[in-house]
C-alpha cells in the first residue's frame, strides 16, 4: 500500500469513528408523488439505512401540502435534502442517485 493510499484510509477511519455517535436530522424537500420525488425518498432511505442505521431521522415533506416549510427553509428546488444535525447544515439539490456525494456531504466519506 503507497503513503498515500495509507493516509486516505487512516483519515477515512478517523472520519467513520467520530461520526459513528452522531444522530443526523436530516429533511426531505420534495414536490408531490412524481417519479423524481419518489425516486429522492427510495435513494435517500436507502442510504440511511445502510450508513446511518439506528443514528438518523428522516422526515419527508411535500411542498406542495406544506409549503410554510418549504418558505422557511428557503427551498428553490425539489427534491432537497437538508442535513440539519450534526452542524454544519448541508443541502443537496436532485434525485439523491449519486450516493459517494451524499456521503461526502454527510462527512461519513472522506472528499477526495
Amino acid at each position: 500500500m503507497t503513503k498515500k493510499t495509507q493516509d486516505q484510509v487512516e483519515v477515512f477511519e478517523k472520519t467513520l469513528t467520530g461520526s459513528k455517535d452522531k444522530k443526523y436530522v436530516l429533511r426531505l424537500y420534495v414536490a408531490g408523488a412524481t417519479p423524481r420525488s419518489t425516486e429522492a425518498i427510495v435513494n435517500i432511505k436507502k442510504i440511511c439505512e445502510e450508513y446511518l442505521k439506528g443514528r438518523y431521522e428522516l422526515e419527508v415533506i411535500d411542498i406542495y401540502q406544506q409549503p410554510v416549510l418549504a418558505k422557511g427553509e428557503q427551498i428553490i428546488a425539489a427534491p432537497t435534502l437538508v442535513k440539519k444535525l450534526p452542524l454544519p447544515l448541508r443541502r443537496f439539490i436532485g434525485s439523491m442517485y449519486d450516493v459517494d456525494r451524499i456521503l461526502v456531504g454527510l462527512d461519513l466519506k472522506p472528499k477526495e
